[in-house]
Order: structure tokens, then sequence, then C-alpha cells
């Protein structure tokens, strides 16, 4: 019997002037360990007369990994952080009981031509830390474990695996790994990981008991020992999961929570504009008002 579950494709969502692939979640899986939310954006060419431009909107229980793998990203949030978003490094920042961002191209770039690609993933946070205090972490490319195993380079972007810690401060047991391979290989990796797991085929394409998966999926295994598989030549993939909650999730909008009360609260608090406002910033994204309940 296959062990891969379910295999998700990309679908079309628009993030305000800029389309993405959403892949989580989805109706028959919401989650993936603490894995709550993943769209893949780009890769898009950019005009000098077009940017990105994601006004403040607020977060609460969970927190966001932004990995670029062309192009920036101005980031600014109501704690103050003010950073530029570069290829391979980790943005995360956790929302707790409540932060507010927004999401540019940088100033210097605004009149040039350009590319945006990468990932932009939630993970939602356990019970008792959903109302912690905001914080923000972010790690240059060199800060990130990487490594060569078996002829694939590896890098643990946030997590534990292969005895290895990210310094990204995670808040549940979890993974999220990059694998590169150059050339045909074979993987088997599954005795290293935990919990559920998934893999997402950004270029390139695996093999696993006969069958070809190419980019824009992700595959959900029944268990973490999904990892046994063919890679081809020039391919890149990212693994991720982690322990699954004991209590469901609820989303709504950009608000994940273990009660929908919280949710309730977080949209009243939007609605007043009571949550601490992005330093700089006027402009805010309104909450939707017909915004459908994804669970």
């Amino acid at each position: 019997m296959s062990n891969i579950k379910l295999i998700i494709e990309e679908r079309p969502a628009n993030i305000g002037n800029f389309m993405v692939g959403r892949l989580l979640p989805f109706r028959e899986k919401r989650m993936v360990g603490p894995f709550s939310f993943i769209d893949h954006m780009g890769p898009t060419a950019m005009k000098d007369h077009q940017n990105l431009d994601v006004p403040p909107h607020p977060h609460i229980g969970l927190s966001t990994l932004t990995f670029l793998f062309e192009g920036e990203i101005t980031h600014k949030d109501s704690l103050g952080s003010d950073v530029v978003i570069k290829p391979g490094q980790v943005n995360w920042m956790t929302s707790g009981k409540g932060i507010v961002h927004s999401e540019r191209t940088p100033e210097y770039l605004r009149h040039t031509d350009k590319m945006l690609h990468g990932l932009q993933i939630w993970v939602a946070l356990p019970k008792d830390l959903e109302q912690m205090e905001p914080a923000f972490f972010h790690a240059d490319e060199t800060d990130i474990p990487k490594w060569q195993q078996d002829g694939v380079d590896i890098k643990l972007i946030a997590g534990e695996a292969f005895g290895r810690k990210s310094p990204v401060p995670v808040y549940s047991p979890l993974y999220f790994l990059e694998l590169k391979s150059s050339k045909r290989q074979a993987i088997n990796i599954g005795h290293d990981l935990f919990g559920e797991s998934a893999l997402y085929i950004l270029e390139g394409a695996i093999e696993s008991e006969g069958y070809v998966y190419e980019p824009k999926q992700i595959l959900i295994a029944n268990d973490a020992k999904l990892c046994a598989f063919e890679m081809h030549e020039n391919t890149t993939i990212y693994i991720f999961g982690g322990e699954p909650f004991p209590e469901e999730r609820f989303i709504y909008w950009n608000f994940v929570a273990s009660d929908r009360e919280l949710i309730e609260k977080a949209k009243t608090k939007w609605l007043e504009q009571t949550f601490e406002p992005v330093p700089g910033e006027t402009d805010f994204v309104p909450l939707p008002e017909q915004h459908p309940h994804l669970k």
C-alpha cells in the first residue's frame, strides 16, 4: 500500500495585488503537524511600476515563516521591527495574542524591474502559548544549519532533525527542511523525522512506488516514514511536519485559534483598530465582511 495518503495541488489565490499558489489549508487536510497554512509566492516578474504592497494586517495564535528564493520584502511590525528579507534568510514572526505587520517591496527596488518568489507559512502555536506576548526573529542565511548527506544538500530552516537544531525559536516539535539534488538520487530519511509529514516539490521531480510527482504539489504521508523516494536531477523539495496538536484549530482570515471566542475578540479588536499599530504606517487591510470560515 502506498504511504502517500493525499496529493494537494496548488490553487490560485489573491493576496491584494499579488497572486499566490495556496497549498494549505485544504478541505481534506487542514494542517500537517502544527503547519496550518502555506502559500507559494511567484515566481512573479514585476515591472518597474509594480510592487508588493500588503498594508498592515493582524495575526493571532501563530508564527509566520517567510522564506524567499528570489526578490526582497520589507517587513515592518507593531513591535517596531523593520527588516528587509532576502533570499535564504528566515523571517519568523510570532503573533501570540496579537501582532500587526506590513509586507512591501523595499524602497530601493520600487522603480526597477524585479522578481519575487518564495514561501509564506503559518505555524499554529500550542494552546498554552496562543496568548503569549508577540515576538520577532530574523536569521541570516549563514545562521541556518546546512550540510551534505549522500550527495544531497540539506538545510534545516526551522525545528529539529538529524540531531541538528535551527536557531529559529519554534514553540512545538516540528521540522522544515530543504533538500536539493543535482543528480538522480535515492533518499531515505523517514527514520529521522516524526509526527505528521509532508513534501512540497518546488522544482524537478520525485519518484515513489512507481509514480512520478512534479512541482506545485504537496504529498501528504500516512506518517513521517514518507521519506523514502528518489529525487530526479536538479530537484528541490521541502519537507515539513511535526507533532500534531490534540485540539482542533479554527482559521478565520489571518487568525488561528483553538477557541472561536479568541477569533471573535480579535475581529472586534481589528474593527475597532485597537491592535498596536505599525510605526509610520496609517493604512490597513479592513476586516473582510464575509470572509469564509475555513474550518
